[in-house]
């Protein structure tokens, strides 16, 4: 059985999924941002459930959807331990496994790119990021990097597979998809028949250029991508918003709601608000729908009972990434619907706070009157 290999041209990134046949649940591996429809197309025309997403490493040459993916398909997030991306659900350490339906992936921690680069093992395949490449490797001249390591990596730990195993790498420039454990260890170009000092030699000539996008893909890449570059939380905001009303800050939602002007609508599950905190008054109704799907029957009548006619809706999750899609759909059944900037987690000092009248704070302002 072969991995779904998906290729990004802009960052000559591959992108795989991995799925158990009989139970469709899905593994995906170094998604990109850009690249999300395609993945969720992909998810759902093999009717998969999307139970993992995976990162080699804190990219810098693109910026990784995870955190997307976690929102819209209800994956769980994992991220070397030693990468850095300390937002993500599960960090994982060398040989720790993850099970989906009847299938397992063994992580490798096999520094050297970063600190933290991590391959995945997976049957007879390994899927090794920016570690391995088709007749060559990573550079390791920032991050952390470091030549002895990768060296290390990759004769005592890649090398050390059977020489079947299939190697599916993170990257590559020149048409190349799939190599194996044996051909690379015979024949690529940087570390077959080397000594480590040759190796690190060959490593410190390269003089690469720094990747276009690393001062924003890797601040990005370290919180998934869910990145909130101009936070606003507590300025009267509102700006216009392609599909939907506007985008607001929680200051202004507040006020229209105190006011009566507006009906508070939280799209996180049921499972999210029971375990992250509730904001009181408002509205649960949970989006599950993915961009491309038809209309959420459920979602639309219950939406639609919550809001009178003449008010307004503001929207609210996690990040800001269901409440946009929740306030798109709003717009389409004939509601004012905003969304609200940077959803629960837009003020990391004033989220999750309990105010003094025993009422969830969200972003240090208590949702219950007084």
């Amino acid at each position: 059985m072969k991995p779904i290999q998906l290729f990004d041209t802009a960052s000559s990134t591959y992108t795989y999924v991995l799925f158990d046949p009989f139970s469709l649940d899905a593994v995906i591996i170094d998604p990109v941002d850009t690249q999300i429809t395609r993945d969720l197309a992909v998810l759902r025309e093999k009717g998969l459930r999307l139970v993992w997403a995976l990162e080699t490493h804190a990219h810098a040459d693109h910026i990784t959807s995870a955190g997307q993916l976690a929102e819209l398909a209800g994956a769980k997030t994992t991220a070397p331990a030693e990468s850095g991306i300390s937002t993500a659900s599960v960090l994982l350490k060398d040989g720790d496994t993850l099970d989906f339906g009847g299938e397992t992936i063994r992580a490798l921690l096999t520094p050297g790119h970063t600190a933290g680069s991590m391959c995945f093992v997976w049957r007879d395949h390994v899927f090794t990021g920016d570690t391995l490449l088709i007749n060559g490797c990573g550079r390791t001249d920032f991050q952390s990097g470091s030549a002895a390591e990768l060296y290390h990596s990759l004769t005592e730990v890649l090398f050390k597979l059977p020489d079947a195993t299939k190697v599916w790498p993170g990257h590559d420039y020149q048409g190349k998809s799939c190599s194996s454990i044996g051909r690379e260890k015979t024949s690529n170009a940087r570390v077959a028949g080397k000594t480590q000092a040759e190796f690190i030699a060959i490593m410190e000539a390269l003089h690469l250029p720094p990747p276009k996008r690393m001062d924003e893909a890797v601040p990005a890449n370290l919180h998934l991508g869910l990145r909130h570059d101009a936070p606003v939380p507590h300025a009267l905001v509102q700006r216009d918003a392609d599909g939907y009303a506007g985008d607001i800050s929680v200051t202004l939602a507040h006020q229209w709601w105190q006011a009566g002007e507006a009906v508070l609508v939280d799209v996180r599950t049921d499972a999210e608000r029971a375990w992250v905190g509730l904001v009181p008054d408002a509205v649960g109704i949970a989006w599950k729908q993915w961009p491309g799907m038809s209309a959420n029957n459920q979602f639309d009548q219950a939406l639609l009972a919550a809001v009178p006619a003449g008010k307004k809706v503001v929207l609210l999750c996690r990040s800001g990434v269901r409440s946009i899609a929740a306030a798109k759909r709003a717009t389409e059944l004939g509601l004012l619907a905003y969304n609200i900037l940077e959803g629960f987690e837009g003020d990391p000092n004033d989220h999750g706070q309990r105010g003094q009248r025993g009422g969830w704070r969200f972003n240090g302002l208590p949702w219950r009157q007084s």
